[in-house]
């Protein structure tokens, strides 16, 4: 502007939470503003906007962060357009806010991104050849959790190297087993953390986490390449490998046999109300798995799966059927009881459940870690148990219902409300 004959540099700054005004020369309403000429300015409101000269601004100001609206204005004299991905997230308490490395029991169970880099860049600086990667973690709702007594969390990420062959999520075998290819420089509680990478053409997996886990938060990812890549989740599609178990009566062990009918009465069945009785009765009995009891639903829904014959009761072939299940799925649930405390983490609950022959992604995940675990987010037997067979259960219904074998189904009212 020109104040007084003289030509004077100003910037005009917004301080985003609109509450302290810079309040030394030029500042709203001050005395220089009479001597200048341009008297379109606006200068008075108390907006949060305000203007000082350039020499205040560098002796006021120490740290100055760039904020890049468009990926497409990072291209510079001989390089090409920036390729850019976007994907939001959530740290949910229980299953996938795991918590940085310095949590191994934990850290595997955060969300993670496959970035796959195809070709190597042109024009990057001496010494440097590979991929640039730029990625962004920046937090959401910062401002309404300050709101309601929340603060930042202290967010960070590491870069894994992707295996030849892999099937989805990574577990600890490849997660703990090696380095991270890099990461981030530190764990800040910032609004966003991010970093430049130079890469060899691959596949990595990006974890973004909070330092500690069991942080609950949302989060975008940003991913810039300058070359042609594909980034997204990386999630299992939902698949199930559970084998039926067809045994005939004469397959049934003679001393089996013999224990159902002890169990089983006169009438040689088991009705809802028996079978409760006999999974509590077996597994209170057993030192290694904790339980609050077997729910009257899970032993329905147990029912409405190996209740063939719709008699309301299960006999010796059903019931032979369920135990070998149940000795299964506890082989499962003790191998990941890791502290052998009776009960599971909910973070080993996506492995627990592959083994016992179920894929499921993290949307699952987290209705079945918010359904069948408890307040510490642990997993007793029998809330394991009723998992597993309430997705064998629908794994059965889905099947019923298609009927031309397509991997898909459209329900109608009637259907939806079918019992």
């Amino acid at each position: 502007v020109h104040h007084c004959g003289s030509l004077v540099e100003l910037l005009r700054i917004s301080n985003p939470w609109g509450q302290v005004e810079w309040t030394g020369a030029w500042s709203d309403g001050s005395k220089q503003w009479d001597g200048v000429e341009e008297k379109d300015l606006d200068h008075s409101a108390d907006d949060g906007e305000f203007w000082m000269c350039y020499a205040d601004f560098l002796r006021q100001f120490s740290h100055l962060d760039i904020c890049n609206l468009s990926p497409d204005a990072l291209s510079g004299e001989g390089r090409g357009l920036w390729r850019y991905s976007q994907f939001e997230g959530v740290w949910r308490v229980g299953s996938t806010a795991g918590g940085c490395r310095n949590y191994p029991a934990t850290f595997c169970s955060n969300p993670q991104f496959l970035v796959r880099l195809l070709e190597e860049d042109e024009g990057l600086q001496e010494g440097e050849e590979g991929c640039t990667l730029i990625l962004g973690l920046l937090q959401r709702d910062a401002r309404r959790e300050r709101r309601y007594g929340g603060d930042l969390n202290t967010i960070g990420f590491s870069i894994y190297r992707a295996p030849e062959e892999f099937k989805g999520h990574l577990g600890p075998d490849l997660l703990l087993g090696g380095a991270a290819v890099s990461r981030s420089r530190s764990f800040i509680n910032l609004r966003e953390v991010s970093e430049r990478f130079v890469l060899p053409p691959g596949e990595y997996v990006v974890i973004p986490s909070t330092f500690e886990p069991h942080r609950r938060g949302s989060f975008l990812l940003r991913v810039f390449t300058e070359k042609q890549a594909h980034a997204g989740p990386l999630e299992e599609p939902l698949t199930a490998d559970v084998q039926e178990i067809d045994d005939e009566e004469s397959d049934v062990d003679p001393h089996f046999r013999r224990l159902f009918l002890q169990i089983s009465g006169n009438d040689s069945e088991v009705s809802v109300f028996e079978l409760q009785h006999i999974l509590d009765r077996v597994v209170s009995q057993r030192s290694d798995v904790k339980t609050d009891g077997f729910s009257l639903q899970t032993c329905r829904d147990i029912f409405s799966l190996l209740d063939t014959d719709g008699s309301g009761k299960l006999d010796l072939k059903e019931f032979h059927c369920l135990w070998t299940r149940v000795q299964k799925y506890l082989e499962v649930f003790q191998r990941f009881d890791l502290d052998a405390s009776g009960t599971m983490s909910s973070h080993e609950m996506r492995a627990a459940v592959t083994a016992a022959g179920f894929q499921v992604n993290s949307v699952l995940l987290q209705q079945i870690v918010s359904r069948f675990s408890d307040q510490s987010f642990s997993v007793d037997f029998d809330s394991f148990l009723g998992c597993l067979i309430r997705l064998q259960l629908l794994l059965k219904m889905f099947k019923t219902l298609d009927v031309k074998k397509e991997g898909k189904i459209h329900l109608d009212l009637q259907q939806v409300n079918r019992p």
